[in-house]
C-alpha cells in the first residue's frame, strides 16, 4: 500500500541506509571467540538487532552486567566492526535519490539509531553522509531503547513534526515495533529480515522493500 508523502522521514542506521549487518555479525563472531561465547544465531539476531549494547551484552553473557563492563565490551566489539567495515561500506540502492527528493520537497530528515556515537560518525563518514542528517538521535540519549518508541518520539520532537506525520525506515523487528509504538508509518527494509518475518509481527509495517529504489517506485512521491 503506497505511503502518502510525510512531513518527516526518520531513518535507522545499521541495516537500513547501509546493508552492513553481515559485518556486525562478523564482529560479533570474533568477539564471541575471544570470550568463549557461542556466536549469535539468526534467532538471536531477531531478538537483539536494534537493541542498545547495554541490553545486548547482558543477554550474550547470560547475566546482569554493570555499566563499566558492558561499555568495555561495546568498545571492543564496535572497534572490531569499524576495522572490518572500513572501505567496505556503500549506501543501500536509491538512498541518494530518496534523500534528494526529500530535500527538494522540504521534508525533514532525521536519524534514529541504537548505534553508539563512534559508529554513527564512522558509518556516515564512510558513506560521505556526515552532513546529511541535521538531526541524529541515539539510543543512549533516551530513557529506553527499541522496542520502546523513545528514540523515534525524540526524533519527531526535534524536527517538530507530529509522530503521525512521520515515516520510519527500519530493518529490524525491534525497530519496527518501536516505530509502530510511536504512532508512525513504517517501511521495512528487507536487508536483514524477510518480508514474511515482518508480516508476522503483531503490528507489521506498511511496506517492505528491498531498497530505496523499490520504495520510490511504490511511493510515487
Amino acid at each position: 500500500m503506497p505511503i502518502t508523502r510525510p512531513r518527516a522521514a526518520i531513518f535507522d542506521l545499521d541495516g537500513t541506509i547501509i546493508d552492513n549487518m553481515v559485518l556486525h555479525a562478523e564482529a560479533f563472531a570474533l568477539f564471541a571467540v575471544r570470550h568463549g561465547l557461542p556466536a549469535p544465531t539468526r534467532a538471536d539476531r531477531a531478538k537483539l538487532d536494534g537493541r542498545r549494547n547495554s541490553e545486548i551484552f547482558p543477554v550474550l553473557f547470560g547475566r546482569e552486567m554493570p555499566r563499566d563492563e558492558w561499555l568495555a565490551h561495546e568498545h571492543e566489539k564496535e572497534a572490531l566492526y569499524r576495522e572490518l567495515s572500513r572501505g567496505r561500506l556503500t549506501p543501500v540502492a536509491g538512498l541518494t535519490a530518496l534523500l534528494g527528493r526529500l530535500a527538494a520537497r522540504r521534508i525533514a530528515v532525521a536519524l534514529a539509531t541504537s548505534a553508539p556515537e563512534l559508529n554513527v560518525a564512522h558509518t556516515l563518514g564512510e558513506l560521505g553522509l556526515t552532513d546529511t542528517f541535521p538531526t541524529i538521535v541515539r539510543g543512549d540519549q533516551v530513557a529506553r531503547g527499541k522496542p520502546a518508541p523513545d528514540v523515534f518520539l525524540e526524533a519527531s520532537r526535534r524536527v517538530n513534526v507530529p509522530p503521525g506525520e512521520c515515516v520510519v525506515f527500519e530493518d529490524a523487528p525491534m525497530g519496527i515495533t518501536a516505530a509502530r509504538a510511536a504512532g508512525m508509518r513504517v517501511v521495512a527494509m528487507t536487508t536483514s529480515f524477510t518480508a514474511a518475518q515482518f508480516e508476522a509481527l503483531d503490528d507489521p509495517p506498511d511496506l517492505a522493500c528491498r531498497d530505496f529504489d523499490a520504495f520510490l517506485a511504490l511511493a510515487n512521491w
